[in-house]
Order: C-alpha cells, then sequence, then structure tokens
C-alpha cells in the first residue's frame, strides 16, 4: 500500500541521511515538499544537509541519532511525530564497512558494522511501525545493497548484514499481513555500486586505496529508486541494471556466477594508492560527510569502466545461458 497521503504532505524519517544515498534520498524527498526528518551521528553534517532540503523547497528537522542505541531510535521517532505530527515513511539507510580478509577484520569492527547495518535497521524497524500503524498506513524501506543477493570478496561483514537486512524484511512482511498490517509496505532497496563517500570511509585492512567496483551509479539513482518505492511500494527494487544482471546470474548459475564475481570484484574494487589509516567511520563520524559522491573528478575513468564492465556482463550472461543449454542437451 502506497503512502497515505501525496509526498509533498509527507513526513519522511531518513537514517544514515548525512551523505550519499541518504543525503540524496533527502534532497529528493524535499524537492518534492515533503518534510524530511535527518538522522545520522553527525550534527554538523546533518545541518549541512537540512540547509540544502530547505533551498529545495522542503522542511528539515535534524535528529543526531546512533542507530545501535535503541532508545535514542525510539527518541528519533517521537522527535520526527512531535515536529510534523505523524511519520508517513522511514528509510532504514545508516551503515558502516570494514574490508578485508574475514580472518584479518578486528572482531570489534565486526560487530560494530552488525550493529550499525543489522541492529540499526531492526531498531528502526521497531520504532517505526507504530507510527506508521498510527497514520493509518505507510511505506519503509530498507536500503540493503545487491550484497543483499550476491556476494563479493573482503567484503564479509558487509555482506553479512546485507543479506540478513533481507532475511528481516521478507519475514516482518510476512507477519505483517497475517496480522492483518498489510496497509504498511516494507521494502528492500538493491543497488549496484553508487559513488558515494563509503569506500573513502569504510575501515580499510588491504593497505590498498578501495574504490567501488565498475559499473558505478550515482546516488541519486538510487533516491530517486526510494521516491518511486514510497509511491509504488514493491517487495524488491534494484537500483542500477548491474544490480538486476548480477541478481540474475546469481540465480540462474550461483557457483559460476560466485567464482566470477569474486574474480571481477577482487581486481577492481581497490585503487592504486596506498591506504594507511584502517579505521574509517566505524566508531567515529566524519563532521564533513555531507558530500552525496565519493569519487568526484574520477567519474570519465568511472564511465570507461561501466561501459567495458557492460559488454563484459553482456558477454558473461550469453555465456552462462548457452553452458546451461549445453548442460540441459547433455542430461537429456
Amino acid at each position: 500500500m502506497p503512502l497515505t497521503r501525496s509526498l509533498d504532505d509527507a513526513t519522511v524519517v531518513i537514517t544514515g541521511a548525512s551523505s550519499g544515498i541518504g543525503a540524496a534520498t533527502a534532497y529528493a524527498l524535499a524537492r518534492r515538499g515533503a518534510d524530511v526528518v535527518l538522522a545520522a551521528r553527525s550534527e554538523e553534517a546533518l545541518r549541512l544537509v537540512a540547509d540544502r532540503c530547505r533551498e529545495q523547497g522542503g522542511r528539515a528537522l535534524v535528529v543526531p541519532t546512533d542507530v545501535t542505541d535503541p532508545e535514542a531510535v525510539v527518541r528519533l521517532a517521537a522527535r520526527a511525530a512531535a515536529e510534523f505530527g505523524r511519520i508517513d515513511a522511514w528509510v532504514n539507510n545508516a551503515a558502516v564497512g570494514t574490508v578485508g580478509l574475514f580472518d584479518e577484520i578486528p572482531v570489534t569492527e565486526f560487530r560494530r558494522v552488525v550493529e550499525v547495518n543489522l541492529l540499526g535497521t531492526v531498531y528502526g524497524t521497531r520504532a517505526a511501525l507504530p507510527w506508521l500503524e498510527a497514520a493509518g498506513g505507510g511505506v519503509l524501506v530498507n536500503n540493503a545493497s545487491v550484497l543483499a543477493e550476491v556476494a563479493m570478496p573482503y567484503q564479509s561483514a558487509y555482506n553479512a548484514t546485507k543479506h540478513a537486512i533481507r532475511g528481516l524484511a521478507d519475514t516482518v512482511r510476512q507477519e505483517l499481513r497475517v496480522t492483518g498490517r498489510g496497509h504498511i509496505s516494507l521494502c528492500t532497496v538493491l543497488p549496484a555500486s553508487i559513488d558515494t563517500p563509503f569506500f573513502r570511509h569504510a575501515a580499510n585492512h588491504t593497505g590498498r586505496e578501495l574504490t567501488p567496483p565498475p559499473p558505478v551509479y550515482p546516488p541519486e539513482l538510487v533516491a530517486e529508486t526510494i521516491v518511486r518505492l514510497l509511491r509504488r511500494p514493491r517487495r524488491e527494487a534494484y537500483a542500477g541494471g548491474a544490480a538486476r544482471l548480477m541478481g540474475l546470474q546469481w540465480r540462474l548459475a550461483p557457483a559460476l556466477a560466485e567464482r566470477v564475481l569474486g574474480w571481477y570484484t577482487a581486481r577492481t574494487q581497490f585503487g592504486p594508492g596506498v591506504r594507511l589509516d584502517a579505521t574509517g567511520n566505524v566508531f567515529q563520524a566524519d563532521a564533513a560527510a555531507e558530500r552525496t559522491d565519493g569519487w568526484q573528478g574520477r567519474r570519465a575513468q568511472l564511465i570507461r569502466l561501466t561501459a567495458a564492465f557492460g559488454l563484459a556482463a553482456a558477454g558473461t550472461a550469453v555465456g552462462t545461458v548457452a553452458a546451461m543449454s549445453r548442460r540441459s542437451r547433455t542430461d537429456r
């Protein structure tokens, strides 16, 4: 069920709103006249986002929130409802990452990624549901990444949390239906690689510069996908054609796709630079994280890599189908 009112009369809470997809989503909603409630750890960065939202026609409320604190998330919901009278939609978007071989990632960082990405989504969902019910219905969107369906090396903690978020959404959606709360929609977004500061902010134990594996899409693509889900909810929505293609290949030939994607991303998620700072923003917020993009100045290179990936992926898809066809003929 879509929102019970138009976007220009809706109140939307966004976690992880200080940069990247969260900030881009806030701007997209503000342009449509929505009231946005911005949550993240850095108040300074949130205020920059709020100023831009107001410039684009929306009202914005800044609520600094650590999503790993369930009581703080409950207070976030209460502040939003007190300011604007209700909550019509909630976007669980906060996420951090730690990159490295599974057995080399510090346990404390692995736990923190689980706390922010998975438990932050759990706490946000629990806080949102009573207010969406009180509003007569609404939409809850979880940003899960295509890594909720596929996997890539050096991202074990992030992969694990995104798979878990997808499973959580499926279960809660079932429960909403069987308990007569089908007027609340729960949607999952599966973006491909997105050009955000995430790759600069992730904890990094590889000693190498981390870059988004191409093809790389702008955060505005995900923001517009979220806006469409608020207007017309669906169980799941890909953001970026590569995400849809990777999901299809993973379903059709999981063993082959696992090998190919592992080989490809192991060679494309690292740049030529050296990374000496390993901690990233896993424990400390970046006060200046208002930017939506992360690799400005390298867009021409990313576009070329995106085009190359498109050709390679198309060839892989054709090869996969051909292999499956040959296997089918052999089995007969």
